[in-house]
Formats: C-alpha cells, structure tokens, sequence
C-alpha cells in the first residue's frame, strides 16, 4: 500500500494532499447501513443536527473589516448582531441534541452510553467555558464580536496592541481548555473512545458517520476563530490602521484601503491556521483522561478558576 504522502493522481504528488479528497469520496460512496432495530427516522436526523448547529454559527465570525469598493461597503461579516457572542454559545449548547438522539435512535446500550458521555462532557465544560468569558466581557463591554474585535484595536502602554491574551490570560487558558474538551478531541475524547469500540456513532457509517467526522474538525476550526477573535484581536494588526501602519516609534507606511483589507483577512486566516495546528498537536500529543479526571478537571479546577478570574478583573478594574 502507498503511504498517503506517496500516493499520486495521474503521477502529481502535492505531499498527500489528494489523500484526504479521496478518502472523502471514497466514504460518501460507503454503504449507509441503518440498523433495524434503531429508530430509523431520529437515527437519519441526529448527525445534521448536529452539522446544523455548528455550521450556522461560523456566519457570526467577523473575519475582516468592511470592504469599500466605489460606492459599496462590503461586510465581511455574515451575521453581525448585537448578541453574536451569545448566539454562539446558545448554538454550541443546542449540538448536544444531536448526541444524544444518536445514542438513543441506535437503539444500542454502547451508543447510548457514548451519548451520555457526550451529553455530560458538553454540559459540564459549557459552565467553565461561559464563566472564562465573563471576565473578557468585562473588560470589552459588548457581546458583538465585530465591536468586541475593534476594542483590540486600541494600544495599551503606547505599544502593545489591547488584545484579550494580555487583558485576560487566566480566561484565555480556562477558555482553550474548555473549548477543547468542547470539541470532543483526544484528550478529551471520551465519548468516542475508540479502543473501546464504543461512542454515540458506533451504529452509524458512510455519510452520516462522515458528518459526525466532519462536525469534530468543523469544531476545531470554529474553536480557532472564537480565539483569535476575542482573545487575539481577530483581524487586526498590530499598528495596522485603516490608511496604513502607525508604529509606536513615529514611522508610517501608507497603505490603499484594499491592502489594508487583504492584511487584515490575511492575518485572521494566519492566527486561525494556528490554532488549528495548536489543538492538533495537543490531540496526538496526550493521552486520554479518564472519566473521572475529565470531570474532577472540569468542575473542580476550570470552573473555580472562572470564578477566580471574574472576582480578579472586578477588583482590577475598580482600582
């Protein structure tokens, strides 16, 4: 067999990137077996509901300043609302839904018992990752995150760009802990629990086994936008202005509206890249916790910290 980053198409070898594309066709084309005793219409229904739930909530990230061009002013925001950060959270939460109607339509004690699993992980690291952001809405007083990503535009010192890393450290690293239990990935994959053979899918297989897949990485990809925006100045650039740089030591370089955009996007897209890259070297880095480590880290040591955090920046700011 040729290893991934062998295997060519008509002999063009891109590092295995054509890998991935083929083994997604080759899972659309799988058999979609329904098991007869599951409930078959919730069974067919669970994995969009999922899907649903995560995939609407990308259109709430801002990934760039508007766009002028002539007359128009392009948003480069799909929802922009006054409660996007909310929105995103409500719509996290109403995934689980998705979980649980797996196990239970499979009909199967091993689903049911990997929805459960799920259903209780969610729930409980949704508390800590709600509190980490008390903190950060304290200090940036919206819950719209296109306003949330213009307050890091300012400077703190002169110098430093006001971003939530350096306003909010504690609630960054409740938040990236939360967020990554968030998304079901090893460490924290326990309700998947592979070399058990057990999870909320094991009655699932082509298409709908390959939506779940791809609700995991949609995840991931959603969980790198929400740090960036709120905790890594979203796409701005230090010192990046709407007519060019400003540095702190007095020099300029004027820049056209249209590369300022392009920086700007160009930016959000690094800082996401990263994350991705981050939450996958943890994912084939550690090891899996047990259940009762994944809870005890959970609501004895995230949700205390919160707290901490939201007591911390209420004395901080009366001062």
């Amino acid at each position: 067999r040729l290893g991934a980053n062998r295997a060519s198409i008509f002999g063009i070898r891109i590092i295995g990137l054509f890998q991935p594309i083929a083994d997604a066709i080759k899972m659309i084309f799988k058999e979609d077996f329904v098991p007869s005793f599951s409930r078959k219409f919730l069974h067919t229904m669970a994995p969009f509901i999922s899907f649903f739930f995560v995939a609407i909530t990308i259109a709430a990230i801002p990934f760039g300043d508007n766009l002028r061009i002539g007359n128009r002013t392009i948003h480069l925001q799909i929802l922009d609302f006054n409660v996007g950060l909310l929105f995103i959270l409500a719509m996290l939460s109403l995934g689980i839904y998705g979980i649980i109607i797996s196990g239970w339509a499979s009909n199967n004690k091993y689903a049911l018992i990997g929805g459960l699993r799920g259903a209780a992980q969610i729930i409980s690291y949704e508390v800590a990752l709600g509190l980490s952001l008390i903190g950060l809405i304290m200090v940036y007083p919206s819950l719209r995150l296109s306003s949330i990503v213009l307050y890091q535009g300012e400077l703190l010192f002169g110098f430093l760009p006001k971003w939530g890393i350096f306003l909010q450290p504690l609630g960054f690293v409740i938040f990236l802990f939360a967020a990554l239990a968030e998304t079901k990935r090893a460490p924290f994959d326990l309700p998947e629990g592979e070399s058990e053979i057990i999870g909320f899918f094991t009655e699932y297989s082509g298409l709908k086994w390959g939506l779940f897949m791809m609700v995991d990485f949609m995840e991931v990809i959603l969980i790198s936008t929400l740090l960036t925006t709120l905790f890594f100045g979203g796409w701005q650039v230090p010192w990046l202005a709407s007519d060019g740089f400003h540095f702190p030591w007095g020099g300029e370089l004027l820049l056209s509206h249209v590369v300022v955009v392009l920086l700007q996007v160009a930016a959000f897209n690094i800082k996401v890249f990263f994350f991705c890259w981050l939450q996958i070297l943890i994912r084939w880095t550690y090891p899996r916790f047990r259940y009762d480590q994944l809870m005890d880290f959970g609501w004895k040591l995230l949700i205390p910290l919160s707290l901490v955090n939201i007591i911390g920046t209420g004395i901080i700011m009366t001062l």
